[in-house]
């Protein structure tokens, strides 16, 4: 009998939501250690810092037979207390073998901008890794700078808010779908 190789499982939708519970907000801890400190050396051993205490972790979930498998993606977002209405997004990062599935970025970019919208934002910012810039550029931000963080060319990026209604149930979410290869 000859057996042909198996395809590993790829999850066909994802669970875009707020960080609720303490293995979600672990795992988006652990995530993002993984890309910005292992995988691209921008921290040395964590990326954590003081905006962490009051920005909400969102995660983009796998799921196995509906129920919620791991963290394969998230983002932070925050209100800049000194500037009400004014929200930035950061620490945006997808797990590796997850990066070629756009819906996981897009999702995530979504749940981030509308939940911050749905609070009272007038103005979304983040900054951007240039690679990334044609993503956001394609979901209706507009590069306002270029700037050098931790070594490497970012864009300071703004979202248009009237692409992005507010979304008033961020705790459960969007499902984003991958599209079959």
């Amino acid at each position: 009998m000859i057996l042909e190789p198996v395809a590993p499982y790829r999850p066909s939708h994802f669970r875009v939501k707020f960080a609720t519970s303490s293995w979600e907000r672990r795992a988006c801890a652990a995530l993002r250690r993984q890309v910005f400190c292992t995988e691209q050396s921008i921290f040395t051993d964590d990326d954590r810092d003081a905006i962490d205490g009051h920005a909400i972790p969102i995660c983009a979930l796998s799921t196995l037979v509906g129920d919620a498998d791991a963290v394969v993606g998230t983002v932070r977002i925050h209100e800049v207390a000194e500037r009400p209405g004014e929200w930035w997004g950061s620490r945006l990062a997808v797990a590796k073998a997850f990066r070629g599935t756009a819906a996981l970025g897009a999702g995530l970019i979504q749940v981030a901008v509308s939940s911050a919208h749905a609070r009272g934002c007038t103005r979304f910012l983040a900054h951007v890794q240039d690679r990334n810039v044609p993503l956001f550029e394609a979901l209706h931000w507009a590069s306002l700078d270029a700037v050098e963080l931790h070594g490497r060319l970012h864009h300071l990026m703004q979202a248009d808010l009237a692409s992005y209604p507010p979304m008033h149930d961020p705790e459960h979410g969007l499902v984003t779908f991958r599209r079959a290869a």
